[in-house]
């Protein structure tokens, strides 16, 4: 098993970051601090191609894979994970259910639009009372003639409600299952419909210069065509993209951890103290050490997710294992630089401050540590 990279995935690599440390690195902290969505920053990233990084020429996309996404997300939070979870939703869970599952006219319609980054869309499963119970979801949808008709809420969306958000697919129950349990299916809400209102954006601990927003539905009403997907198999469709977006949530994940170490060792290089660098000190050099061990650990594991998911073998467990050990790695080393930088480390200025806010969201958004715990487990036949 061999993973060095190719030289299209080094070149890929090296462009994205470069773009991080020079176009993103130098603005972000005002967004951040102000909680403004970068909307210059999104432009770039659509000229350069990352929004249709893993999707086919046919649709516009650039003819990549889901590990060329990873890469580049693993990149960009190595610098701001605002940006990179930006790109992420958009991904894989705005774009990618409509490139999976749209007929051709919804492909038309809006992929072009959203692998160019002239556009954005949100994936509305999670509920103000239903976050790991997905199959709890109250929002429903009725067929009213040739139109859904949809009533009920959906929580901590992301890219839902910026100037170019196009879209949001909903989950809703559209009936019952011969077994008695709900039928869940996924319908195309475009952005504007009557009846479908976007709350202000969250006021939130990190990822601050990125979109949340919550989302009400009252008589929403879309055409029939707008199911995406079969009917009755939303529950799997979203399933599916959940196990493909933990890998790209570990490669984001593995950045910022690797954003601690790189702004670790240039702080334990310029910081002095009793007259010499802090990283002379060999109690430094082993919490650093520790932090690379972490970063690099955790970037096999996607890396290994994201060869199973491409050679066509299963990966959920793989999957999970990824999500889990990389989110929980990103909190320790966002800790442990804060620690390295002192009353520093606590100062908005420095990107640490940053990092050590943005991390514990890994831990909890597309699937909890505990329910990656429950999916390893459940796979290993227990």
């Amino acid at each position: 098993m061999d993973f060095r990279l190719t030289d299209d995935q080094t070149a890929l690599r090296e462009s994205v970051r470069d773009f991080a440390r020079e176009v993103i690195a130098p603005v972000i902290a005002e967004h951040y601090e102000r909680h403004t969505f970068p909307y210059e920053v999104i432009r770039q990233m659509g000229k350069m191609g990352l929004f249709g990084l893993p999707f086919g020429e046919e649709h516009g996309g650039m003819g990549g894979d889901y590990f060329a996404l990873c890469l580049a997300l693993e990149e960009l939070a190595r610098v701001d994970s605002s940006v990179a979870i930006t790109l992420e939703a958009a991904v894989s869970l705005g774009a990618m259910p409509i490139y999976r599952f749209g007929t051709p006219e919804q492909q038309a319609t809006w992929l072009p639009k959203l692998l160019s980054g002239e556009a954005l869309a949100g994936f509305g499963l999670t509920e103000p009372g239903t976050g790991s119970d997905a199959a709890g979801t109250q929002t429903r949808a009725v067929l009213d003639g040739d139109q859904w008709v949809i009533n009920g809420s959906k929580a901590f969306i992301t890219n839902s409600g910026t100037d170019i958000t196009a879209l949001v697919t909903v989950t809703a129950v559209t009936g019952t299952n011969p077994d008695g349990s709900k039928e869940l299916s996924t319908i195309i809400v475009p952005t504007g419909t009557p009846g479908f209102t976007v709350a202000p954006g969250y006021s939130k601990v990190g990822w601050t210069a990125s979109d949340t927003h919550e989302l009400t539905f009252d008589d929403c009403r879309v055409p029939a065509a707008n199911l995406l997907g079969e009917r009755g198999r939303g529950f799997a469709q979203f399933l599916q993209i959940l196990d493909e977006g933990r890998i790209a949530i570990a490669a984001l994940a593995v950045g910022l951890a690797q954003g601690c170490v790189d702004e670790s060792i240039k702080y334990a290089k310029e910081r002095h103290a009793f007259g010499r660098p802090i990283g002379a000190n060999q109690a430094i050099q082993f919490k650093i050490a520790d932090m690379e061990l972490k970063a690099h650990t955790a970037r096999l594991a996607y890396y290994d997710a994201a060869a199973r998911m491409l050679a066509g073998e299963p990966f959920k467990r793989q999957a999970a294992i990824a999500k889990l050990h990389a989110s929980t790695i990103a909190v320790d080393n966002a800790r442990e630089a804060t620690q390295i930088h002192g009353g520093y480390g606590f100062m908005n200025e420095y990107p640490v401050a940053r990092f050590w806010r943005d991390s514990k969201i890994l831990e909890i958004g597309e699937g909890t540590s505990e329910v990656q715990r429950m999916i390893i487990a459940r796979d290993l036949g227990l």
